[in-house]
């Protein structure tokens, strides 16, 4: 564990800028909407794509708007719809993207626990605390080390959603 964030705005701008900036093997991101990077973040799409064509492996699995976990979430957040809305509007960015060989979209329908953004082998997580939307909840930032679990473990919970994604159509 590198570090602890009491909510998620309090991890750095400039963490994520650089995470994301650094990654150079592997970008994945599970969320439901993660509409919060993109904002923050507008060239994001065109980076994936670039770091796809240089080899790195991007994978993002955004929640499937018209499921019942995102629809269940939403309303346990207090939002609604909203996730739903949010969920798209992400889709909506990475479509341009999603046409680069290398960057592979999913939408899934798992009850999200964590959220997980990985850059090569620093990975943030952020637990859902059920009723409150996730920028309301702590980010832990972890990096892999060899013999270390906790990074494979949250990795493992990555790929268990990944494999039951459905891959995004343009």
């Amino acid at each position: 564990l590198i570090t602890y964030y009491p909510h998620r705005g309090a991890v750095p701008a400039a963490l994520w800028s650089s995470l994301i900036e650094q990654a150079t093997s592997h970008v994945e991101i599970l969320v439901y909407a993660g509409l919060f990077l993109f904002d923050s973040h507008p060239d994001l799409p065109d980076l994936l794509a670039q770091k796809a064509a240089a080899g790195a492996q991007v994978r993002i699995l955004l929640g499937d708007p018209d499921s019942d976990a995102v629809r269940q979430r939403g309303d346990e957040e207090g939002i609604g719809e909203g996730l739903a809305a949010r969920a798209r509007i992400t889709r909506r960015y990475l479509e341009p993207t999603m046409a680069t060989p290398g960057v592979e979209v999913r939408s899934h329908d798992t009850i999200l626990y964590n959220s997980i953004y990985r850059f090569d082998d620093d990975i943030l997580v952020n637990p859902h605390v059920l009723g409150a939307p996730a920028g309301q909840n702590p980010v832990l930032h972890f990096r892999y080390l060899p013999g270390a679990r906790t990074f494979r473990h949250y990795m493992r919970s990555f790929d268990y959603a990944w494999e039951r994604g459905t891959p995004a159509v343009r």
